[in-house]
């Protein structure tokens, strides 16, 4: 089976083109070598690999399956499918300060993957090439099925202690 990295930046109305340009730079540079899907969402800029603005929940659940690492913005749907699914994951958060969200909060889910150690986290997208090559050496701790909502309230109520 050929390898796939799956990018996913969900269905937010606002663009990501910092994350897609970073992997086609990536691609381009030879730090990614795998076959790239990227399910772009409202992202304004069209990466030169295979891409769709949707997938229909089948074809997102296929390629998901399919891939042997996720790139994914830190949204709980995705996070949660990737830990389900045991896959290697880098979750890059949208930022507010660049439009891409209207507040920050997927800095606090970016937060929770990596004090759980579900996935590996680029705060800025200049790291993803960085954490490519981690994710070769990391192996995303098992959490039960379905406590991704528990471990959000759990994380939250420390923090505002």
């Amino acid at each position: 089976m050929n390898k796939l990295i799956f990018v996913t930046l969900g269905t937010h109305p606002q663009n990501f083109d910092r994350l897609l340009k970073e992997v086609d730079l990536l691609v381009e540079k030879g730090k990614i070598k795998e076959k790239v899907f990227c399910q772009i969402g409202h992202s304004s800029y069209k990466p030169k690999s295979e891409f769709a603005r949707f997938l229909t929940l089948d074809e997102f659940n296929k390629k998901l399956s399919e891939a042997n690492i996720v790139i994914t913005h830190a949204g709980e749907g995705n996070i949660g499918l990737c830990k389900n699914l045991g896959k290697k994951m880098i979750v890059i958060p949208r930022r507010k300060e660049f439009g891409e969200h209207t507040n920050d909060h997927q800095l606090e889910l970016a937060e929770v993957v990596e004090q759980k150690k579900l996935g590996l986290v680029a705060w800025d997208v200049k790291e993803l090439g960085k954490k490519l090559e981690e994710l070769k050496y990391f192996t995303p701790k098992k959490v039960a099925r379905g406590k991704i909502n528990e471990l959000l309230e759990k994380f939250y109520n420390e923090e505002l202690k």
